[in-house]
């Protein structure tokens, strides 16, 4: 795409994104959203106040200032759904507080208009169809506490790359304080992307994709040096300059973002980012690719840098200052991602989500327990708190489990469902549950051996499970035990209607067994924005299960040598397997080692139909050319093994070995097609 020539404006009508959704359910990032269809117009919720509606920021936004404790954008007011600008504008501007879920492509008119939101406000995308088009939002004076998450907003571009007519921005601050802006997918408008302007502070930009701009994020436009700002896991991609610029800026903190200049397009980046005036900035384990002059700084600027990571760039690279060192966590807290991990997690976890929310039709509320090793909780493990959920219990129940490693097995019987386990930490890294038993290790009781299935760090039994924000691995060691079975499994999963939502799922062989209660039993898996780790047949089973916008990480086996098998699914007849969407792979291993998939007939059963639809993801080098295999005396061509549109360097042209779906095919092989009736909804 050329920033020379004019970019056609797209139609008004809805655009349908990349992933097509299971649901039009909003999907708030560990935090939840609810079906558009849930309600049809305008209206006020009179449901219990969901997850994702009190979902309060981090960074600067968070801090209590100016009158303002940390920023909770409508929280307390009504929920409402609008599908119409007159809505839209009608809640937005209001002066009470609402949580407005935006369920609908909506249309400026006219091009350029951008809605004056006022305090108090959350404006939510509703999954991937919360699109404003050809105009944006726009924060006055003093305006204040204001959340916008999961939307769209795209197409003001008016046919000049550098436009000094039109001032058609996607998210405009003047003078505003306490905003969270995050989860958004921001591309294509005349001026820029965001522009943070008059000593807008304690602003928190976070997990957005700002892409296809000459201008990406302007911050200044004055001459005072009081603003706080946080940017930290952004994509920014195809834009030419401000990524961000930031002028006279008090504090600014930027941390695992990911700058971009993509390769084959017109689009030329002329500075990644600076620090302008008397900014004083920290820029933490950033990862710069193709960047030309990457990092810049005024002379009277201040700009510290650490753990950032380089590739391809060219030019300025700079740092220094005579500005005061401040430290971050004197104001908040956060944890760094390794800058090494940052691109991966970034394009599978930045811009809308599509699923994230409670139902809004629930009507009970949450109980929560507590998990502290150290008993400041209810509960020193989590099985116990397991233990104290009541047997067949109707309504949710969150188990919050606060930063810690808990070396421990834990079981959800299949009589507790609606159970939610949740770390508390500031990373899916802070709590960890792990154990080392394996298919061959023992019994204490003298029993026999514990199987692969038996193996499980936790095993989940119950319908409606939900897990975000930890870990789970099984750390056996293969090498010290090369005399037993050495299947062994972190997660397995043997229930219907779970959702696995920001977790870090590790281990080796057999890592993430995703089952069903019975062969005749359907069990579905939703999994999103998460890693799984390992090496021989680590995701498998027979569950109909997604991998969406996912990171897939391949790892050596005990004795340092590459080779293993990503997938190896064992779908029953008539059934739907394992479909991995939009999601990476990739990891620290040869080139060519790894195959996709193969077919496990599971006890020698022929009736099984394994089925793996790897679409729309990034393949690394580490995958063979011939991605299939058989297993057993099976030939996985008897069986349902696809890929479409697959990237990168382990990505291949279709042939008898690598067969790939058409277009009408792939519109049946979607992740609607795997959900059914079930939108995933965290709670």
């Amino acid at each position: 795409m050329s920033p020379r020539t004019p970019r056609h404006r797209r139609s008004r009508q809805a655009l349908a994104l990349g992933l097509p959704l299971a649901v039009t359910a909003a999907g708030a990032l560990a935090y939840g959203l609810f079906g558009a269809g849930t309600q049809p117009k305008a209206s006020a919720a009179t449901a219990a106040v969901p997850a994702w509606a009190i979902a309060t920021a981090d960074g600067f936004a968070s801090v209590d200032a100016l009158g303002q404790k940390g920023t909770y954008g409508g929280r307390g007011g009504q929920i409402v759904t609008v599908k119409t600008l007159g809505d839209l504008e009608k809640y937005a501007t209001a002066s009470e507080p609402y949580i407005i879920v935006v369920a609908a492509a909506i249309t400026m008119e006219p091009v350029g208009k951008e809605i004056k939101v006022q305090s108090n406000k959350t404006i939510i995308g509703s999954g991937t169809s919360g699109q404003i088009v050809g105009g944006g939002i726009f924060l006055g004076q003093g305006v204040h506490n204001v959340i916008i998450r999961n939307l769209t907003i795209r197409d003001a571009y008016q046919g000049e790359w550098n436009d000094k007519e039109h001032d058609y921005d996607g998210i405009q601050m003047d003078g505003a304080h306490h905003v969270w802006i995050d989860h958004n997918d921001i591309r294509h408008m005349a001026d820029g992307l965001i522009d943070s302007r008059k000593d807008t502070t304690y602003l928190t930009v976070s997990w957005n994709k700002l892409s296809q701009e000459n201008k990406a994020f302007g911050i200044g436009w004055t001459d005072h040096v009081t603003a706080d700002l946080t940017i930290h896991h952004n994509w920014i991609r195809e834009t030419e300059q401000r990524n961000p610029s930031t002028d006279n800026v008090a504090h600014a903190h930027l941390y695992n973002n990911f700058l971009e200049d993509v390769a084959g397009t017109d689009i030329k980046s002329s500075y990644g980012n600076y620090s302008r005036g008397k900014t004083n900035m920290l820029l933490e384990n950033s990862y710069f690719q193709g960047m030309n002059n990457p990092v810049i700084r005024d002379s009277t600027a201040t700009l510290v840098q650490r753990g950032n990571l380089f590739s391809g760039t060219s030019g300025r690279n700079e740092s220094g200052g005579a500005g005061a060192s401040w430290d971050p966590k004197s104001y908040y807290g956060y944890t760094l991602d390794k800058a090494a991990d940052v691109p991966a997690l970034l394009k599978s976890g930045a811009g809308p989500r599509s699923s994230l929310g409670t139902s809004a039709n629930s009507t009970e509320a949450a109980t929560t327990l507590t998990v502290a090793q150290d008993g400041s909780g209810q509960y020193r493990t989590v099985q116990a708190a397991v233990n104290a959920v009541p047997a067949n219990n109707p309504s949710r129940v969150v188990i919050a489990v606060k930063p810690g490693t808990y070396r421990e097995t834990v079981k959800v019987p299949a009589d507790k469902p609606h159970v939610t386990i949740q770390g508390t930490g500031g990373s899916r890294k802070d709590t960890v549950i792990v154990y080392n038993n394996a298919a061959g290790t023992r019994k204490p009781d003298g029993s026999g051996t514990y199987g692969t299935g038996g193996s499980a760090t936790v095993a989940v039994e119950a319908d409606d499970f939900q897990a975000r924000n930890l870990s789970i691995a099984n750390d056996f060691d293969e090498g010290a035990h090369q005399d037993i079975a050495q299947q062994a499994v972190a997660l397995r999963t043997s229930a219907d209607k779970v959702f696995l939502d920001g977790v870090i799922v590790s281990g080796d062989q057999d890592t993430l067994l995703l089952d069903t209660a019975a062969k005749e039993k359907l069990g579905r898996v939703y999994m999103t924005n998460s890693y799984v780790v390992g090496n021989v047949d680590f995701i498998f089973g027979r569950a109909t299960a997604v991998i969406d916008r996912s990171v897939i990480t391949l790892k050596k086996r005990w004795d340092g040598t590459s080779a293993g098998f990503v997938t190896a699914p064992s779908t029953a007849a008539n059934r739907k397997g394992i479909l991995i969407a939009d999601s990476t792979v990739n990891g620290g291993v040869s080139d060519r080692s790894f195959y996709l998939g193969r077919p496990w007939h599971a006890g020698g059963d022929a009736s099984l139909d394994p089925q793996t639809t790897v679409r729309n993801t990034t393949l690394s080098a580490a995958i063979k050319s011939t991605p299939w295999t058989d297993m057993s005396g099976f030939s996985w061509k008897n069986d349902r093994f696809a890929e479409y549109r697959n990237t990168g360097a382990g990505a291949g042209a279709a042939s008898s070995d690598r067969p790939q779906l058409t277009d009408a095919q792939a519109a049946q092989q979607e992740v609607a097609d795997w959900l059914g009736d079930w939108t995933p909804a965290a709670s």
